[in-house]
This record gives C-alpha cells, structure tokens and sequence, in this order.
C-alpha cells in the first residue's frame, strides 16, 4: 500500500509493507545470500537462517530485504502513475519497522520540473555568410609548405628560428619535479612554447654546450607547487636544425598533390574552404539557435539533477583521462586543484546542459516530433554514403547503442528543422 502528494515541487510518497511481505523479503535475502556466510559446522549455503541470524545478528538479512521491498513499491507506483515523472532516484527520509505492523518508509523524489518554453520564433541568431579570403588560402598553403619542409643540420651558434634538440633536468630549491626531464626534445626558439625565459636562454649556445637556466613560474601556473617558484633548468644543447620551406610553384604542387599546376590547386582549395566554412557556419548556427531558445525559456531545475549531471560530467572526463594513462587524481594533482573545486568549475556547464535537454524535451512534446523509419533510413544511408560503407551490411551489424546515436543524430535534425522554419 502506498499514499502520494506532491510538497514543494517533490513527490512524497509513503509505503506500507505489511509484516507477511516484509518477512518474505527476508527470506528471499536469505536465500540469495546464505552462500556469502561462514558458521561453524555447516558447509558454505547450508546453514539455517536463525543459525546465521545467531551468529551475524537479527538484522543481517534486513538492509536487503529492505531495498526489495522499496524498489517493488516504487516500481508499482511508477507503473500505476505513469504522469509522475521523478527526476532521479528516491531518498528515504524516514522508515520504521516493528514485528506486528511491518514496514513504514516514507520516499521523497524531485520532479522533472515544468518548462515555460519562449518563442521559437524571431529568433535573432542569424546564419553567417561564408567567404573564403587570401589569408585563408596563403595559410593552407604554408600549412603544405611546412608539412614538406626539410631540416638542415647547423654548427652555427642557436638563434630564434631554429630547432634546438636539447635535454633539460628543472628543479626547484634543488629538487627535481614532475614534468620537468626530457631528453631529445626538439624545441623551436621563439615559439613561447616555454615558460619565459627558457628559449631567450638556450639563444646564443653552440652545439655540445651545458647551461644552467634560470626562470621563474608564473603566479597563475596551472601547478599548484610551481607557481611563482623560481626554477633552476639544466639543458644540454645536442643539435640545432633550421627549417628550410620548399618554393611554391607548379612543380612543387604537382609532386606533392593530385593537382597539375598552383592555380588547380587554389581552385580546389577554395571549394574544399568554402564547403568546410558553410558546415561549420551551419553548426555554429545551429548552436546559436538552441541556445538562444533555451536561455528565453524559464525552468526551476532541482539541485538533485545538477548533481547528477556533474556526475555524469566527471565520469565522461575520467574516461576520457584513462585512453591517456592518467587518471583523475593525477590531472586535479598537476592543476593544483581539490575534487570539491572540480566539481563546482562544472555547474554551470551541468546546469545549462539540463535546462538544454529539459527544454527539447518540452519541444518535442509539444509539436509532436518524432523519428519514423524513413528518417532513420535517410540518416543512415547519409552515413553509408559519407564513408562508403554497404548499407545494408552497416543495419546488420548497427548495435543498440549504435542505434539510438543515429537516432538522436535525426531528431536533432527534426528539431532544428522545425525551428528554422519558424525563423525563415
């Protein structure tokens, strides 16, 4: 048996579990668990439960028992009132429990909260106009340049310009810290790569040379142990290299590319930059529209789904970490930063994706957007296109997973669609 009331925008929901129920619960505890007991005289799984109740106490089995019959309560709850909508797990606040009347507990949830959805239309976010310009064109083609360049040798003495191969040893009052060591690293002079004073210091040494930097960490360093330190370098200049860059002409695109001549290559070029600009204003645009619609939209989000969106934040980002061998610690380690200020850096972002989600959400529902199969035919089929793949063979080996992204990629796009036509 269960009451529900909806108090300061939470659910509150009181569950009765009569003492029959709440003793079947137990049993069921015991039954699963019996195994995971050692008693004197009875192999593992065959001692009676008043045996273990004897050795482990009356309560052992109760914790167990008691989440069963929550979660059972709950779910019957749910299904019967499919309009209430909780925006997480539930907290119990209170629960008291006696031989004769059985189980009281009183559960407490959030909403998902109402969204007061803003016009979707006379939007102000406007779609930029994609011009490609001579500065763009010159860097792509120095970006080639670079890519082909060749590196000579020198005995000259370092110069900004040049490539220096170097090992360096840092310590700070004479110990040595992490990050500091390297051994064969290729440092470009006067890229500011460095901390200041680094790169002006190996200017002016000749092959073979051992020196001894001095500089000063920055008051702002991300290394909570470093900042401000002064620092002593050890650096070894091993070779010194200048970069020569190839001259741009027909020859040169011609053995490097697919292209005849230079101006074939600027004219593909530009259609490759134009293509490229017109996809990244679109996506810009698209943003720029979500965003405008979510901040003119009101909702109260409770604290409860922002925690847990922090949460969901941190464990991507630890993911993430672990392809890098590092792990969380570590990164809040070289930031010189506490979990609990990791954690609050990521509210905001937390929030606005909640109220971002909560207010699609309120969009679909309310014009009635969904994705048919002809939609997830046409995603897919862009998809096979794009990376010349068998469609067919593609929707065989699609996985849930798999599935429900190209989803969401084509309800997305519905979304879109539908608030642009609102803003022609």
């Amino acid at each position: 048996m269960y009451t529900y009331q909806v108090k300061d925008k939470k659910g509150i929901l009181e569950v009765n579990i009569s003492k029959e129920d709440f003793e079947n619960a137990v049993q069921n505890a015991y039954e699963k668990n019996k195994g995971k007991f050692k008693v004197q005289g009875f192999r593992p799984g065959k001692a009676p439960r008043k045996v273990i109740e004897q050795n482990y106490g009356d309560m052992v089995f109760f914790d167990d028992a008691f989440d069963e019959v929550i979660s059972k309560e709950y779910s019957k709850f749910l299904e019967e009132n499919l309009e209430v909508r909780p925006s997480g797990y539930p907290n119990v606040e209170d629960s008291s429990f006696t031989a004769d009347k059985g189980l009281k507990a009183t559960l407490t949830f959030d909403l998902i909260p109402e969204v007061e959805l803003g016009s979707l239309s006379g939007l102000k976010a406007k779609l930029k106009n994609v011009k490609v310009d001579d500065k763009q064109i010159n860097d792509a083609i120095e970006g080639l340049r670079n890519s082909h360049a060749r590196f000579v040798e020198s005995k000259k003495t370092a110069e900004n310009g040049d490539f220096a191969t170097i090992d360096f040893s840092g310590s700070v009052d004479g110990v040595k810290f992490d990050g500091g060591t390297a051994e064969d690293y290729k440092l470009e002079l006067g890229s500011h790569t460095f901390i200041e004073g680094f790169e002006e210091g190996v200017v002016g040494m000749k092959v073979g040379e051992k020196k001894d930097i001095n500089v000063t960490f920055p008051k702002n360093y991300q290394a909570e142990n470093l900042k401000g330190k002064p620092a002593v370098f050890e650096v070894v200049l091993k070779k010194i290299e200048s970069k020569e860059l190839p001259e741009v002409n027909d020859k040169f695109i011609s053995d490097v590319t697919e292209f005849e001549s230079l101006e074939e290559y600027k004219k593909d070029l530009i259609e490759r930059l134009t293509k490229e600009g017109k996809k990244n204003a679109e996506l810009d645009y698209n943003a720029a529209l979500l965003e405008e619609v979510t901040e003119n939209s009101k909702v109260e989000i409770p604290e409860s789904m922002i925690d847990a969106e922090v949460h969901e934040m941190i464990h991507e980002f630890e993911h993430r970490l672990s392809h890098q061998g590092m792990t969380l610690d570590n990164y809040l380690e070289y930031l010189g930063q506490s979990s609990e200020e990791f954690k609050n850096g990521r509210r905001e972002d937390a929030m606005k994706n909640v109220k971002t989600r909560l207010v699609l959400q309120k969009i679909i529902a309310e014009n009635k957007i969904s994705v048919t199969n002809d939609d997830m035919n046409a995603k897919l089929s862009e998809y096979a296109k794009t990376y010349g793949v068998d469609l067919e063979e593609m929707k065989k080996n699609l996985s849930q997973q798999d599935f429900l992204y190209f989803q969401n990629q084509a309800l997305m796009e519905k979304i879109l669609s539908f608030i642009k036509a609102q803003n022609k």
